[in-house]
């Protein structure tokens, strides 16, 4: 078997695809493992990097009938081998990919029509069943009609395309490859352009953080595809390492996430990822007589990232999965952000994160002080930049020293190449033309020991009295003070004050599914997180809103919302204030 890698620096997906496939054709590069009813155990469906290659190749060669280069194509299908094949080729055709999702995905119709409307395709990829609901979704929402290729369907031959090389001529480094929508957790989604050299530089940078041998390694992704994470981990850097990717559906680890577990000690070398709350909800969700029967020992890497990552959820994670020979250096806290691609800074697999414990009155005021207090705010590293640059930047522009807390701002070979039809938003943001050209990204953090602390949003925070608050660290408060809330479902933000003097502080909670709380369970459950947010924060609590499971908005990506849940809340979408 050869290791030997494309030459060029400038080689693109498609170039180590096209290499994968001539000197590595029968090994298995993607995969897809369904859980019928019929087959508890999945049933896997494979691909080789020949077989893979072929089927993009066949996607571009219909491509290139229906759009030109630089038209833009949307990927609206299920997760799959179809997916990836079908955004390999569009890179083949050197048409924009738009990674996105079905109207089947509930809740999030209207974020699909607002990207359609915004990135304005050519084409649409789907396979056969998602093209019907595809079509009435067109017209429905009075968007205008585009060919629709149903990728399942199409013919792997030989001729066009597959013989031809690339009728419409390789990408060069800089042309956009695929617009990465963003979550739209503080914002409505805007499209990141990200360049063949963005993506193929992140992936290398994932590859250096995480995987220590290439030939020996594994990634096993549930994290939807058109998620910047899932992406690129799941199909960037396994086609530019060569190894690989085993892909299942979201829903069917929200179904049981027992199925990932045993996928992740089913491979040597496994590297995956999820957001925090998804390492609690396996141990929520986890028979304990399971723990036994897993090969935990085989994983090699668990990414935390995507959201704060909490210390208590680490710990509960490895004490649950312990038995099952995990290793606690496997778990990795990362932070990242779609404008960078997707990979910042991460920890090393190869020793355990040790959390900080910070003095809360310091943290307020911004800076980093290490205390063994009770009341100590817990933050968890994120690790060192991996392939770029970072710095801390001070409300003033000033560049601030280890230990202060401020903007956090990166460059590097995988920063995007701007927005999509924004160019004040892009000017704003990514800096191009001034100070350096340095990404801006809206969030806070410190460096300490040369490691990444996040501290929050810059527009989530709560500055009070000159002070700053983070939501996420309210939040903690409140779903550890009160048991009927559920983890992770909860949005906590101001709101002007009826005599315009400052803000009130509101929570709105999603109660556990395995409850139906009283008027006096409510109003007990806000006494007791007034005492619990006035002890730990020194805040008063405006309001604590109780609301039914289900209630409080997410991203697609599975990020609660605070902007979405503030705004629905002075709309009085939740019901009488």
């Amino acid at each position: 078997m050869t290791s030997v890698r494309p030459a060029a620096a400038s080689a693109s997906l498609t170039d180590h695809l096209r290499h994968w496939a001539r000197h590595r054709p029968q090994q298995r590069a993607f995969s897809h493992v369904d859980f019928p009813e019929s087959a508890p155990a999945g049933v896997h469906r494979a691909l080789g990097w020949r077989a893979l290659d072929a089927r993009a190749r066949a996607v571009a060669d219909r491509l290139v009938q229906v759009a030109s280069p630089g038209e833009r194509a949307a990927l609206v299908l299920p997760q799959g081998l179809d997916y990836a094949a079908g955004f390999l080729g569009c890179l083949y055709a050197r048409v924009v990919a738009v990674p996105l999702f079905g109207p089947q995905l509930p809740g999030h119709e209207g974020r699909l029509a607002a990207v359609l409307a915004d990135c304005e395709p050519a084409c649409l990829l789907s396979d056969s069943e998602t093209a019907r609901a595809m079509g009435e979704f067109i017209r429905e929402r009075g968007l205008p009609e585009v060919p629709v290729v149903p990728v399942d369907q199409l013919p792997v031959q030989r001729g066009g395309f597959i013989d031809a090389g690339e009728p419409s001529g390789a990408p060069e480094p800089d042309d956009i490859a695929y617009l990465q929508y963003t979550s739209g957790s503080t914002r409505s989604p805007a499209g990141v352009m990200i360049s063949h050299a963005n993506v193929v530089a992140n992936a290398r940078q994932a590859i250096d953080a995480f995987i220590a041998d290439p030939d020996a390694a594994t990634t096993v992704g549930w994290l939807p595809l058109f998620h910047d994470m899932g992406l690129v981990l799941s199909i960037a850097a396994p086609v530019v390492g060569g190894f690989p990717s085993v892909l299942m559906d979201p829903s069917a680890f929200l179904q049981d996430p027992a199925r990932w577990l045993r996928l992740l000690g089913s491979y040597e070398g496994t590297v995956s990822a999820a957001p925090n709350f998804a390492y609690d909800y396996c141990v929520a969700r986890t028979d304990p007589a399971l723990v036994d029967e897993l090969r935990l020992d085989r994983v090699r890497v668990l990414i935390n990232g995507s959201e704060p990552v909490r210390a208590g959820t680490v710990d509960r994670f490895h004490a649950t999965f312990a038995p099952a020979g995990l290793d606690p250096a496997a778990h990795c806290p990362a932070y990242g952000l779609a404008e960078a691609t997707v990979f910042v800074t991460a920890s090393s697999p190869d020793e355990p994160s040790s959390a900080v414990a910070c003095d809360a009155d310091a943290l307020m005021e911004g800076r980093i002080e290490e205390t063994s207090d009770e009341t100590a705010a817990v933050l968890v590293p994120c690790g060192a930049p991996v392939g770029q640059e970072l710095r801390i930047v001070g409300r003033d522009g000033a560049v601030l020293p280890q230990g202060r807390v401020g903007e956090i701002q990166l460059r590097g070979p995988n920063i995007g190449r701007g927005y999509w039809k924004r160019a004040g938003l892009t000017a704003e943001t990514f800096g191009f033309g001034a100070a350096g050209d340095w990404l801006r990204t809206g969030d806070l953090g410190a460096l300490h020991d040369g490691r990444l602390l996040v501290t929050g949003r810059l527009k989530d925070v709560l500055i009070v009295d000159g002070r700053n608050h983070y939501p996420q660290d309210i939040e903690e408060t409140v779903q550890t003070a009160v048991a009927l809330i559920r983890r992770d479902h909860l949005a906590a933000f101001g709101v002007p004050r009826a005599d315009d003097v400052g803000e009130d502080l509101i929570v709105v909670a999603e109660h556990r599914r395995d409850t139906d709380p009283t008027p006096e369970d409510t109003q007990n459950a806000e006494r007791v997180v007034r005492a619990a947010i006035s002890a730990r924060h020194g805040l008063r609590l405006g309001s604590l809103l109780l609301v039914p499971p289900g209630s409080v908005p997410r991203t697609s990506s599975g990020k609660v919302s605070r902007a979405a849940t503030r705004t629905r809340f002075l709309s009085g979408g939740f019901g009488p204030r």
